[in-house]
């Protein structure tokens, strides 16, 4: 039984990352062969850093990805409080389903509805175009919201409610108490909030193909448009370099959830031996 569960284990590990694995082999391929690893070389990589156009459709995906992860991050972690001191069940439930609703709607019915109201609110303001970076960043901070309230919302709700007041008993105001005392409990889930953000924001194509403005074109769209021609080996070596980021981010937060529960352990430990 442990073996055929380690063998199935390889299997579904062999399904998930074989692509990647040829996708990150090829970007280092002399030729543009798809099939045939002609020999090692940077070449693709030396190209990729002549394409102008594709570097500065990263800057702005980078840009917008920074953007919508620093709003959607404060915004869903003050979301996340409110809602954590909620006592009405209903309302509670309420709250919850709208959350839920971005997660579970199709992006293609996201994209199409967030472009129809910024077209309506353009034109009820006059606007020479309603749609641009800001339509963009708007949308993006839309979707990652809710995976944000859902990393923060268990921190709050693992953390001990009496630390708060008691910092707020040795004289702290509900504010100081907030900075000082309840954002360092829930920073893990604050960061994975952050990093999830990121990424999503980093990834997504379809809402950011219906919400883009003319002159700001992001790096998924770009490909997206060179794909209607060819997609050279050069997007092979952006590919790779962007998983790397990926997994760099991944680990830190792996690495800074870990370091967290140590701290918690060590604590509980050590309350227990002076008990």
């Amino acid at each position: 039984m442990k073996t055929s569960s380690k063998i199935y284990t390889a299997l579904i590990m062999l399904f998930l990352f074989a692509p990647i694995a040829i996708l990150l082999v090829f970007s280092f391929n002399e030729s543009k062969s798809l099939s045939v690893f002609s020999g090692f070389s940077l070449y693709w990589y030396k190209e990729l850093l002549r394409d102008s156009e594709t570097l500065n459709a990263v800057k702005n995906t980078l840009l917008l990805a920074c953007c919508a992860s620093a709003i959607s991050t404060v915004m869903g972690t003050a979301a996340a409080v409110g809602m954590n001191r909620l006592r009405n069940r209903y309302i509670r439930a309420v709250m919850d389903t709208a959350t839920n609703i971005p997660m579970i709607n199709p992006e293609i019915i996201t994209g199409i509805s967030l472009m129809l109201m910024f077209v309506f609110v353009g034109r009820l303001f006059g606007a020479a175009t309603s749609l641009s970076f800001w339509t963009m960043l708007i949308a993006h901070v839309t979707f990652c919201l809710p995976y944000v309230i859902l990393q923060v919302l268990p921190k709050l709700q693992q953390m001990d409610k009496s630390l708060p007041e008691a910092a707020m008993d040795l004289g702290c105001t509900p504010i100081r108490a907030f900075f000082k005392v309840e954002i360092p409990e829930i920073m893990p889930g604050i960061v994975t909030g952050l990093i999830m953000a990121f990424t999503l924001s980093l990834d997504d194509f379809v809402i950011s193909y219906f919400t883009a403005g003319n002159g700001f074109q992001t790096l998924p769209i770009r490909i997206y448009n060179m794909t209607k021609k060819a997609v050279t080996p050069k997007m092979y070596a952006l590919a790779t370099i962007t998983f790397f980021v990926i997994l760099a981010l991944l680990l830190i937060s792996n690495l800074s959830d870990g370091d967290t529960s140590r701290q918690m352990k060590l604590a509980r430990q050590k309350k227990k031996a002076k008990s």
